[in-house]
């Protein structure tokens, strides 16, 4: 039986992904095949198809962070009763496929009646916002964040959990996302015509709690002005803009060696890294159990309706390139999801 699967053939532009068709891969002793339902496009693929992400396989590979699926066969020593159930999955590479072979221990079940999309939506983006409000920022109701990318797929998430928690919330965005940004509950701020750290002062007064900054670079020492005292800045990704020319291990040297300037201050702010997973640091990798209690806990959420993420395009497998492009380009509001087995 053959199956279609989208491989990164080199490094290079959205070209470099092909899709193409091989026999369906077996699950060996202790892993499961999942038909995939639904598999997430994140920036950290795009990274990976400039080669600009550490720990990445050599090409030729199938990328995909996340997918959400239906158990369809076990192997050996694996619990028969999962087959049929739908479950989720971060899988970092191997999910823009319509068939996966994983390890058992990954998979978090998924409840009943779910939007598969809006479930993928929650494995790394959602979690990622999780666990840096809670587990890295450790927020309390009432305070200030400031979330830049507000409107993409972490953004978004950011603003929904937020709200929750009843923050008071800032968001950059360019002009045309805005009315997303003020529809999550946040405060709108046009960074492509305004000076954020300006405006966050004039908006506040003294500044906010916590900074969320995906961008890195430059661009965090005017994050770290927008701190009030005791404020918090974290940091979880960098854009290829501050990327060019070096490849990610570099950057995130040189951000080391500024976080620890940056540390000595006698202000009581603090700067702190998140990654949700790589090279045995991220978060998932020293606290699995963390992951999936966080996971469980938001798809109960999605279940109840308390949160419903923005799915910006649900694309078919085939249109893996056209995601990346979107992606790269920022011109997405929310999360892309492929649906690689279309009814």
């Amino acid at each position: 039986m053959k199956y279609k699967h989208i491989v990164l053939t080199r490094v290079g532009g959205p070209e470099v992904l092909q899709l193409r068709e091989d026999e369906i891969p077996e699950p060996r002793a202790g892993e499961i095949r999942v038909r995939i339902l639904a598999a997430g496009v994140a920036f950290a693929d795009v990274l990976m198809r400039h080669g600009k992400y550490p720990t990445m396989p050599p090409p030729p590979f199938t990328p995909g962070y996340d997918l959400v699926g239906i158990v369809e066969k076990c192997g050996v020593s694996v619990d028969e009763r999962l087959r049929g159930q739908t479950v989720a999955a971060f899988t970092r590479f191997g999910s823009y496929s319509q068939y996966c072979c994983l390890p058992e221990r990954e998979v978090v079940p998924v409840p009943e009646h779910v939007d598969p999309a809006e479930a993928v939506s929650l494995v790394l983006n959602y979690v990622t916002a999780y666990q840096m409000l809670h587990r890295s920022a450790h927020i309390k109701t009432g305070e200030r964040v400031l979330v830049h990318g507000a409107a993409g797929g972490v953004g978004t998430a950011l603003l929904q959990l937020g709200s929750l928690a009843h923050l008071e919330m800032y968001g950059t965005a360019s002009r045309a996302k805005q009315q997303l940004v003020e529809r999550l509950g946040a405060t709108p701020i046009d960074y492509t015509s305004e000076d954020f750290v300006a405006r966050i002062r004039l908006l506040t007064g003294d500044g906010v709690d916590t900074v969320f900054d995906p961008i890195g670079g430059q661009h965090l020492q005017r994050s770290f002005q927008t701190l009030r005292s005791g404020g918090r800045l974290i940091i979880y990704g960098f854009s290829l803009e501050n990327l060019s020319g070096s490849n990610l291990p570099l950057v995130a040297l040189r951000t080391l060696l500024q976080i620890a300037g940056w540390s000595i201050l006698p202000n009581g702010k603090r700067v702190r890294w998140y990654s949700i997973a790589g090279g045995g640091f991220g978060l998932k990798d020293r606290h699995p159990e963390w992951f999936r209690a966080d996971l469980t806990k938001l798809l109960e959420l999605l279940a109840e309706g308390r949160i419903k993420p923005v799915i910006a395009q649900r694309l078919p497998l085939e249109e893996a390139t056209h995601a990346h492009e979107m992606l790269e380009h920022a011109r997405v509001q929310g999360k892309i999801v492929l649906i690689p087995n279309v009814s």
